[in-house]
């Protein structure tokens, strides 16, 4: 059965279950009306792939994509669980320094466990060394961290894939100053650990330079992989391993989206080439051009925000793209919904669900009597949300706004490494559709350089 006929696509684990599942049906004019993608249209956007699918595949098998193939190696995760075990002897708190990419992926797998979630963390967690981090240079944020902290129990990962990131290398010095202040600085090479690209002993980039003086250790980040597309590298996974997550399993997740790739008949059995023929498909035909994730869990927060900057940097090129959103259910039904709902029909939304969330609290029958939610007499919180979850793409549909739905069974390691290699793929493909390249961003360093000159 086509794509197109069924809506669905799904990716399945290595036990069997499966770990995503996608339906565009919500997109199509013929559930939505005069805004969805008609059959005809959809077919021409999944034709234009052919192509695009074909070669990415052979750049798969001839090695020359490795952020697919990263998915398959291991042995630099047996580096990278002995730096962190050695980094976090000892410690009470880690903090990651970075920006952009070298930050956003850690943030998400890292809230696969609770990361920034009050109350998120279980007992195993809590014994674990705190994770904060640090992607947005702010002096004020930045001075009350240091002066918080217990510096002789701290420990500070440095990632910056040029090794040249300005906002990351000022963080680095404020680090290393407040330590120099401490009394601490002979500690310097057992508080620090860099994360940076391969550079010429003879000519390495400022953080190795740095580092290399200070006696701290580096580890490699792949040389051809950009930031927003390493989270499956060290740069996400160092967060995963300090919060206890299984990095391993993390890759097996995302292999499977490869391996969904490389076992493709055509476009219209592979779910990212569809998500794409449906997203530049809405947006080249009508005016739907801003892209809404809208979660509906806590734990999958940080992942709408780091789609953001993978959708955003990889597409917005050339006069071209669209405007990536990022959204939280249930809490932004209170407020972007009505917009979505009811303002101009310009977004396109992926809502995302996790069918085994844990349900929370139950509401006895007298206090949902009491407050007003006879409805919710012996269901448990999460009832209500899974109820809203499914209430809302329903709704949208109604109103004549294209809405894709993605399914996740079980949140864990494995699912979330399909999910994120599943929105890079969606990315690449998307950027063929509209003849950008998805690896570059020359306007963001056109305001870096802009920036060192005005400090020079």
């Amino acid at each position: 059965m086509s794509t197109q006929d069924s809506g669905l696509t799904t990716i399945a684990g290595e036990d069997g279950r499966v770990l995503l599942r996608q339906d565009i049906r919500g997109c199509l004019e013929t559930r939505i009306g005069a805004s969805g993608l008609s059959e005809q249209s959809l077919d021409h956007w999944l034709g234009r792939l052919e192509t695009p699918l074909a070669e990415l595949k052979e750049s798969y098998r001839n090695g020359a994509m490795p952020h697919l193939s990263i998915a398959a190696a291991r042995d630099d995760i047996d580096e990278a669980e002995a730096a962190v075990a050695k980094l976090c002897e000892g410690a009470s708190t880690v903090v990651f320094l970075g920006t952009g990419g070298s930050s956003l992926g850690g943030q998400t797998i890292a809230q696969l466990n609770g990361w920034n979630i009050p109350g998120g963390a279980d007992a195993a967690q809590r014994r674990r060394p705190r994770t904060r981090f640090y992607d947005n240079l702010d002096g004020a944020t930045l001075a009350g961290a240091l002066a918080s902290l217990d510096l002789g129990a701290t420990r500070f990962v440095v990632i910056s894939k040029s090794g040249g990131t300005p906002e990351t290398l000022v963080q680095m010095a404020a680090a290393l100053a407040a330590i120099r202040e401490a009394g601490l600085d002979a500690r310097i090479p057992h508080l620090f650990l860099g994360v940076s690209d391969p550079s010429p002993a003879d000519k390495p980039n400022a953080l190795r330079r740095a580092c290399g003086q200070l006696g701290i250790p580096v580890l490699d980040h792949p040389r051809d992989i950009g930031g927003r597309f390493s989270c499956l590298s060290v740069v996400g996974l160092l967060p995963a391993l300090v919060r206890g997550l299984d990095a391993r399993a993390i890759r097996a997740g995302a292999q499977r989206a490869v391996d969904a790739l490389a076992n493709a008949n055509g476009p219209d059995a592979l779910m990212p080439a569809v998500a794409a023929a449906i997203v530049i498909g809405l947006a080249n035909e009508g005016e739907i051009d801003i892209s809404v994730m809208m979660p509906y869990a806590d734990r999958l927060a940080r992942f709408s925000h780091w789609y953001v900057q993978l959708w955003a940097e990889s597409l917005g090129k050339d006069g071209e793209g669209t405007t990536p959103l990022a959204c939280l259910g249930p809490l932004d039904q209170h407020s972007q919904l009505q917009l979505f709902m009811d303002g101009p029909k310009t977004h396109y939304l992926s809502v995302l669900r996790v069918n085994d969330a844990p349900k929370g609290p139950k509401i006895p029958k007298d206090l949902a009597d009491l407050v007003g939610v006879p409805f919710m007499a012996e269901r448990q919180v999460g009832d209500l949300v899974a109820a809203q979850a499914s209430a809302i793409p329903e709704a949208l549909g109604k109103a004549g706004r294209p809405v894709r739905t993605l399914d996740i069974d079980r949140l864990d390691e494995a699912a979330m490494g399909a999910l994120m290699m599943n929105m890079m793929l969606e990315t690449i493909l998307a950027a063929r559709l509209l003849e950008v390249n998805a690896f570059d961003q020359p306007a963001v360093e056109l305001a870096k350089v802009l920036t060192r000159q005005r400090l020079s």
